[in-house]
């Protein structure tokens, strides 16, 4: 009986290994906010789980357009099936790696514009904005924001993507002017981050007036720490907008595994853990709307958006402006 039962074990625990063997493992590189504990990475895991069969795995890579850097430097040899978290300001420079395959995802996009690319998809989107306490006065427009004595935190646009859209913003806002508004704002900037997360953070900390991060930022004090102390200055030049998108590796050996995950992307399930853990607006309105609070968030009367071949072009002449104001 002894043999027998040890035998059985055997069997169970070769079976066991067999089937953890045979488990498709889908790897994702995505900004570190989006796989932290509050992020949506949990709640995303666990739903497609669900469905997939699979094993999803999620990796940081710093933040947005970090991402695009780490893809270049890996090439054909990344273990990544899935890069979420680029944003038009950088799908033409993915796009010249020729390292993403063309995905077919349909949805029914509640953008405010039209979305056609055949590499990319988007996920959530919305309107860059400096947050400050609503007690205290803010500027309306960036001329007005470097002639006060507000102190800003900012993200560095070669590791951030929203340090790259705040060059956007500036360049599209100002265009040829856009060196005497660096110079303008230059005193104004407390530090530059690399990412997302530690700006907002020295802001809550005290360590600076205004942060550069969304309209949508107050929501997350609003629902989730019943907080209405923090809001977003509107600037009378308009707000850039950011669409943050997804697309698959062309070496991916999980091909079809990383379709099916675009495609879930796009679909309910992911779509309403959006708002209330990345406090974006989706990119598909969830069955049930928008939570209680989004109402509140001011709506910018004028969106910029420069178009990707447009982005990519001025990057570099944005980019060298921004250095050589912090550099004086």
């Amino acid at each position: 009986m002894k043999s027998l039962s040890l035998a059985s074990s055997l069997l169970g625990a070769v079976v066991a290994t067999a089937a953890v063997a045979e488990t498709p493992e889908l790897v994702v590189y995505t900004y570190d906010s989006f796989v932290s504990e509050w992020g949506p990475g949990p709640a995303v895991e666990e739903a497609f789980e669900a469905t997939c069969g699979c094993d999803l795995k999620f990796v940081g890579a710093g933040d947005g357009a970090a991402l695009l850097a780490r893809i270049k430097l890996e090439g054909a040899r990344s273990d990544a099936d899935v890069v979420l978290g680029l944003d038009t300001n950088l799908t033409a420079a993915a796009k010249e790696t020729g390292l993403f395959a063309p995905i077919s995802v349909t949805a029914d996009y509640a953008l405010p514009m039209t979305w056609q690319d055949e590499k990319f998809a988007p996920y959530d989107w919305g309107y860059f904005a400096f947050v400050h306490n609503a007690d205290a006065a803010a500027p309306a427009n960036f001329k007005a924001l470097g002639d006060s004595d507000a102190k800003i935190v900012i993200q560095d646009p070669r590791s951030s993507t929203p340090g790259l859209g705040l060059l956007m913003w500036v360049k599209a806002a100002y265009g040829d002017e856009a060196p005497e508004i660096w110079e303008g704002l230059s005193d104004n900037i407390v530090t530059v981050t690399k990412g997302w997360s530690e700006a907002y953070g020295l802001f809550l900390e005290g360590e600076a007036d205004m942060v550069l991060s969304y309209t949508t930022s107050p929501a997350y004090h609003l629902i989730a720490e019943e907080d209405d102390t923090k809001a977003a200055a509107v600037f009378d030049e308009g707000h850039y907008m950011q669409v943050e998108v997804a697309g698959k590796l062309a070496a991916s050996d999980q091909s079809e595994l990383a379709d099916q995950f675009l495609q879930f992307m796009v679909s309910d399930a992911f779509q309403s853990i959006i708002p209330t853990t990345n406090w974006m607006y989706p990119a598909v309105v969830p069955s049930d709307g928008l939570p209680q609070g989004f109402e509140t968030l001011v709506a910018p009367q004028k969106a910029l958006l420069l178009p990707e071949d447009e982005a990519a072009a001025v990057r570099d002449e944005a980019l060298d402006e921004w250095l050589a104001a912090l550099s004086q």
